[in-house]
């Protein structure tokens, strides 16, 4: 099974309404949440001016697969996990056949195609040509219970959420999470 598009796009109102600026909302999602924190997919960097290419992750980083797992910790702290919307980047090689032509959700400098589906098939897309380590822009449950947005620049995903569910993903032992102010600067690697 895959996720569905949506023709309707008006599930992605509160992101389209946001009043944030715009690298705060495709880094955390809009506003609302109590506390955030980041999914590191690689370690921060260590020294300033640092690159990517500078860090041993011993392979390939699964990006999507890291997301899977954090969608299904977050499965637990929404009243809709079998009722999910996911954001598709437009820019992803393979988005435009997906979409099928598709109305794209616009936010400040970001173009997305809007999925709906169970929390379990995050990154199912259908007629996927895309890679399977390209994680979903945006991940949220129907009841806006949390968000997770993962901006295609950073080496994190953002994640807004209630309190207790942040705190119960900054003690999960098999993700790197953090504790994180959106309105900060956020750690970068350049080059």
């Amino acid at each position: 099974m895959t996720l569905t598009i949506c023709n309707d796009l008006s599930p992605a109102q509160w992101l389209i309404d946001s009043a944030l600026p715009w690298d705060v909302l495709v880094g955390f999602g809009p506003e609302g949440f109590d506390s955030h924190a980041r999914l590191r997919f690689i370690p921060d960097p260590v020294s300033e001016g640092q690159s990517e290419c500078d860090v041993d992750t011993g392979g390939p980083t699964d990006e999507a697969g890291l997301v899977a797992r954090l969608c299904a910790l977050l499965a637990a702290e929404t009243s809709t996990p079998d009722d999910a919307y996911f954001g598709l980047w437009e820019g992803w090689p393979g988005a435009v056949e997906i979409s099928g032509g598709a109305p794209r959700i616009e936010v400040p400098n970001r173009r997305f195609y809007l999925f709906k589906g169970p929390l379990a098939q995050v990154g199912e897309w259908s007629r996927s040509t895309l890679s399977p380590t390209e994680p979903a822009a945006f991940v949220w449950p129907a009841d806006h219970a949390w968000c997770i947005a993962c901006d295609v620049d950073p080496h994190w995903a953002g994640i807004g959420g209630r309190r207790r569910a942040i705190d119960r993903l900054v003690d999960d032992d098999v993700l790197d999470i953090v504790r994180a102010d959106p309105h900060a600067p956020q750690p970068a690697y350049y080059g």
